[in-house]
C-alpha cells in the first residue's frame, strides 16, 4: 500500500491503480500465489472492487459476485489488493480515445517517462507491474491490449488462447477475440499466473523445458523505429547461437482486413455488452444505447476529451447479422489460411517486433500506432496466443519482442519466451520515473 501511496497517488502520480479493495485482509489460503498481492483490470468483477471499465455509467454499480478469475486468484492464495485503470471501455469508444485514460481513473502515466503513454487498454496493469507496485497483474486483450502495455512499460505479457480462461463477470467487447491474461515482471511469474487463471498446472514447467523448438522470424513484423529494429537484430544474433532461426515472409493485412476486423468488433460489442449489462445486478445502463445516452447526458466528464463515434457505429451496424458473418468469415480466412497456417507449417513459434517506444500521451488526439508492427492482428482474429517481453531500451523507453504460437500451445510460447529472456539476461527492468 505504501507503493500505491507514494508512486501511484502522490509523488510521481503514476495513476495506475483505479481502486483499492474495500477489504484488504491478507488472504491466508495456501497455494501457488500465497502471500502475493495482485491487481486486476477494472473490467473484471471482484467483490470489493468497482468493475467499471473506467466508465462513470458503472461507477455506482455494486459488485456482488466474484468472477471465476477472482475466485481462482483467491483460492491460489493471492490477495487482490485493487483494480487497475484502463483505457475506458477498453479503447473501443472512439478513434480519438487516449490509451490509459478513463473518466473514473484519469490518465495512467508511463513509469519511465511521465509524459509518455502506458499503452492500452491494460494500461494500469502494465504500468503497475513495471513500477514494481505489484509483481503480477491481470490484463485483458482484444487486439494488442496486453501486448501493447507490456511492450511500452517494460514487462512480460501473455494473451492466451481465447476461451482458455473463463470470461464470466468480465465486461466484454468481443466474444471471438476477448481474453484475460497475465502481466508480470518475468516469464516464470507470467507462466505461474497463467496456470492459476486457466486452472491448470502445466505452464510454469515450460520455463525450463529444453525440447527442440523451431522459430520463424517474420520479416514483415517490424516497426518503423530504427532503434527498435536494431535491438531486434541484436537479439536475433544472440538467439541464433542457441537455436536455428529462419526468416519467413507473410502477407501484410490490407485496409480491407483492418476494416473487417474493426466492424466485426462493432457488431459483437452491440450484442455482447448488452448481454453483460443485463446480467449485472443494479446496473443503470442495460445496453449500448443506454451507455451512449448516459455519456451524452454527462458529456462534461465522459466526453471531455473525445467522443463516442464507435459506439454510434456499433448501434448502426447491429449485432451478428449477415454482414457480420461475411466480415468474420473474410477475417478468419486471412488470419488462419493466409497468415498463421502457412507461418506454422515449418515452425513452432513466430517472432517479430511489437511497438516502437511509447509516444507522448495526447488527450483527445488518440494514440500514435503509426510505427507499430501488425504482429497482434492475426492472433487476435484467430484467437491464438501471443506474448511479449522486454528486449531493451530505446531513447530511455522499453521496447519488446513478440512471439506467436498455435492455438493451445502456450507451453511452446512460454518455452520460447523463457529462452529469449535467458538469452538477453536483462533481469527485471527498473523504470527511471522521469518527469
Amino acid at each position: 500500500m505504501e507503493k500505491v501511496a507514494t508512486i501511484d497517488k502522490s509523488g510521481y502520480q503514476l495513476n495506475s491503480v483505479l481502486a483499492l479493495s474495500e477489504d484488504l485482509t491478507f488472504n491466508e489460503n495456501t497455494g501457488p500465489l500465497a502471500g502475493v498481492p495482485i491487481l486486476i483490470k477494472d473490467n473484471i468483477e471482484a467483490i470489493g472492487l468497482p468493475a467499471t471499465a473506467g466508465s462513470l455509467a458503472l461507477a455506482d454499480t455494486p459488485v456482488v459476485r466474484d468472477s471465476t478469475i477472482a475466485s481462482r486468484l483467491r483460492a491460489a492464495g493471492a490477495t487482490i489488493i485493487g483494480s487497475t485503470n484502463l483505457s475506458e471501455w477498453a479503447n473501443i469508444r472512439s478513434g480519438k480515445s487516449t490509451s490509459g485514460w478513463s473518466a473514473v481513473g484519469g490518465l495512467t502515466a508511463n513509469p519511465w517517462k511521465h509524459a509518455h503513454s502506458a499503452g492500452g487498454s491494460s494500461s494500469g496493469s502494465g504500468s503497475a507491474v513495471a513500477a514494481d507496485i505489484v509483481s503480477m497483474a491481470v490484463g485483458s486483450e482484444t487486439d494488442g491490449s496486453i501486448v501493447c502495455p507490456a511492450s511500452l512499460n517494460g514487462c512480460v505479457g501473455i494473451k492466451p488462447t481465447v476461451g482458455s480462461i473463463p470470461r464470466d463477470a468480465m465486461i466484454p467487447i468481443s466474444a471471438s477475440q476477448d481474453t484475460p491474461g497475465p502481466m508480470a515482471q518475468s516469464v516464470s511469474q507470467a507462466a505461474l499466473l497463467l496456470d492459476v487463471l486457466t486452472g491448470k498446472s502445466q505452464y510454469q514447467a515450460s520455463v525450463s523445458a529444453d525440447s527442440a523448438i523451431r522459430i520463424g522470424v517474420v520479416k514483415e513484423w517490424v516497426t518503423k523505429d530504427p532503434g527498435t529494429n536494431q535491438l531486434f537484430q541484436e537479439l536475433l544474433s544472440k538467439l541464433g547461437k542457441t537455436v536455428k532461426l529462419t526468416e519467413i515472409s507473410l502477407p501484410e493485412p490490407s485496409d480491407t482486413e483492418g476494416e473487417a476486423e474493426f466492424k466485426v468488433l462493432m457488431h459483437e460489442l452491440n450484442e455482447d455488452l448488452e448481454s453483460y449489462l443485463t446480467g449485472r445486478v443494479g446496473a443503470k445502463v442495460k445496453n449500448l444505447q443506454d451507455v451512449v445516452d448516459f455519456n451524452t447526458t454527462n458529456q462534461d466528464t465522459e466526453l471531455k476529451y473525445f467522443g463516442q463515434e464507435y459506439f454510434d457505429l456499433a448501434l448502426k451496424l447491429g449485432g451478428r447479422n449477415e454482414s457480420y458473418k461475411n466480415l468474420r468469415s473474410e477475417n478468419l480466412d486471412w488470419a488462419i489460411n493466409k497468415v498463421l497456417t502457412p507461418g506454422f507449417e515449418e515452425f513452432d513459434i513466430l517472432i517479430g517486433e511489437t511497438y516502437a517506444p511509447a509516444w507522448k500521451s495526447n488527450l483527445g488526439g488518440g494514440d500514435d500506432y503509426g510505427s507499430a508492427s501488425w504482429i497482434s492482428m492475426a492472433p487476435a482474429i484467430a484467437g491464438t496466443p501471443i506474448g511479449a517481453l522486454p528486449m531493451g531500451l530505446v531513447d530511455g523507453l522499453p521496447v519488446a519482442v513478440g512471439l506467436v504460437s498455435r492455438a493451445n500451445q502456450e507451453e511452446r510460447l512460454i518455452q520460447a519466451m523463457a529462452l529469449i529472456e535467458k538469452t538477453l539476461d536483462l533481469g527485471v527492468l527498473k523504470p527511471t520515473f522521469l518527469k
